[in-house]
C-alpha cells in the first residue's frame, strides 16, 4: 500500500465510531508514507474525575518498554560499553547465582537465555498480583533483583525462544552496571532524545502528574491497576508515551537516528518464533520475516499495539487504558487497512 485510498480516512472514522460505542478508552494514530490519515482519542484518562482522554495524554505501554531497553543496550554495544557476546555473569558478579554463566546479552535480547521468568505468561492472568516483592520497593534495577533471585534455569542458553520478562529486567541491570549510569537516564539519553520524543518516559506510580492516564482493570468501573504496578517500571515495562511519540520512534529508528542501519538490520532479523509463528528480533516483534515490525504491550490496565512497515511507511498505533481495550480496535484497524 503506497498511496492512500480515498476512503481510508472514512473507514478509520467508522472504526473509531464503533470503538467509542463499545467503550474504548485510549488513543489511535494511523499514518501512511509520512501523511497523517487518522488520529483520535476516546474515553476517559481518569474516570473518577471525568477527565477526557486527549492526544496529549501519556499512556502506559507495558512491554513496549522492551524496545527502548533493547535500543539502549544496542546503542551501548555500538559505543563499545558492552558487547552482544558479553556474559551476564561478567557484570552480575555474585548476584543471581542460578543464572548460567554462558548466558549473554544477545541471548537476553532475543529471549533465548533460558533463565527463569518472574512472570510465567503461559499461566498468569495479568489481573492477578504476580510480584513477589512489595511494589513500593521496585524503582531502580537493583531493586528488581529480588524478583529474579532463586529462579532456576528453564533451558540451555541459546536452545529455544521463550518470551521472558526477566531477561529484559536483567538487560536493564547490565546496561546500568556497564555504563555506570542509571538505566532510566540511559534510555532518555540514548533513545528518547535522539528519537525526538517529547512525552515518553518512566513515571513514578506514586507521584501522579496528571498527564498520565489511569489504568483500569475492566472496561467499566473504578478499579485501577495501582496495586499491580511497580513504583517505577524498568527494562520489561512501565514506560508511558503518546501515539505521536510512538510514530516518532519508528521514524527515528529506521532513519538511523538511534542506532546504525546495521544494528536496525540485526533488530529486524528473526532470532526466534512463538509456537503460533509470531516472530521476534531484538526488542521487536516481526511479521513477514522481518518486513514489518511491531510493538506489543499487555498488563493489568494496559494494552498497546503498534505496527510499522518501512517499505510503505504505513504506521498505526493503538493504546488503551483498560486491560483489553486495544485488541478489538487493533483488529478493526488491520481489517480497515487491508480492505
Amino acid at each position: 500500500m503506497s498511496t492512500i485510498p480515498d476512503d481510508l480516512a472514512a473507514r478509520l472514522e467508522t472504526v473509531m465510531d464503533t470503538a467509542r460505542a463499545d467503550g474504548f478508552s485510549g488513543a489511535v494514530r494511523v499514518s501512511l508514507a509520512g501523511t497523517l490519515v487518522h488520529e483520535s482519542a476516546a474515553g476517559f484518562a481518569d474516570r473518577a474525575h471525568a477527565i477526557p482522554m486527549t492526544l496529549a495524554t501519556r499512556l502506559p505501554a507495558a512491554s513496549g518498554a522492551k524496545t527502548f531497553t533493547a535500543l539502549a543496550v544496542l546503542a551501548l554495544a555500538e559505543r563499545g560499553t558492552l558487547a552482544l557476546h558479553t556474559p551476564a555473569r561478567e557484570l552480575l558478579g555474585d548476584d543471581l547465582p542460578l543464572i548460567d554463566p554462558t548466558v549473554t546479552v544477545e541471548h537476553l535480547l532475543a529471549h533465548r537465555s533460558g533463565i527463569g521468568d518472574y512472570i510465567d505468561e503461559d499461566i498468569a492472568d495479568v489481573r492477578d498480583y504476580p510480584l513477589k516483592a512489595p511494589i513500593h520497593q521496585l524503582a531502580v534495577p537493583d531493586d528488581y533483583l529480588v524478583l529474579l533471585d532463586g529462579l532456576p534455569m528453564r533451558s540451555t542458553p541459546g536452545a529455544e525462544f521463550r518470551y521472558n520478562n526477566s531477561g529484559y529486567v536483567l538487560l536493564a541491570v547490565l546496561a546500568e552496571r556497564a555504563a555506570g549510569r542509571p538505566y532510566h537516564d540511559l534510555v532518555d539519553e540514548l533513545v528518547v532524545r535522539p528519537a525526538g520524543l517529547v512525552a515518553t518516559g518512566f513515571p513514578f506510580a506514586d507521584e501522579p502528574t496528571g498527564d498520565v492516564a489511569v489504568g483500569y482493570l475492566e472496561a467499566d468501573g473504578l478499579r485501577t491497576n495501582v496495586l499491580h504496578m511497580p513504583r517505577r517500571g524498568l527494562g520489561d515495562g512501565g514506560i508511558a508515551t503518546t501515539v505521536a511519540d510512538v510514530e516518532r520512534l519508528w521514524t527515528a529508528l529506521f532513519a538511523g537516528a538511534i542506532v546504525s542501519p546495521d544494528t536496525v538490520a540485526q533488530m529486524t532479523t528473526v532470532h526466534g518464533s512463538e509456537p503460533d509463528g509470531e516472530q521476534y528480533g531484538y526488542g521487536l516483534w516481526l511479521l513477514d520475516d522481518g518486513a514489518i515490525a511491531a510493538l506489543k504491550g499487555y498488563d493489568a490496565g494496559i494494552s498497546f499495539r503498534s505496527v510499522h512497515a518501512p517499505a510503505t511507511g504505513l504506521t498505526w498505533t493503538v493504546i488503551g487504558n483498560h486491560t483489553d481495550a486495544a485488541w478489538p480496535v487493533a483488529r478493526a484497524i488491520r481489517d480497515a487497512l487491508s480492505s
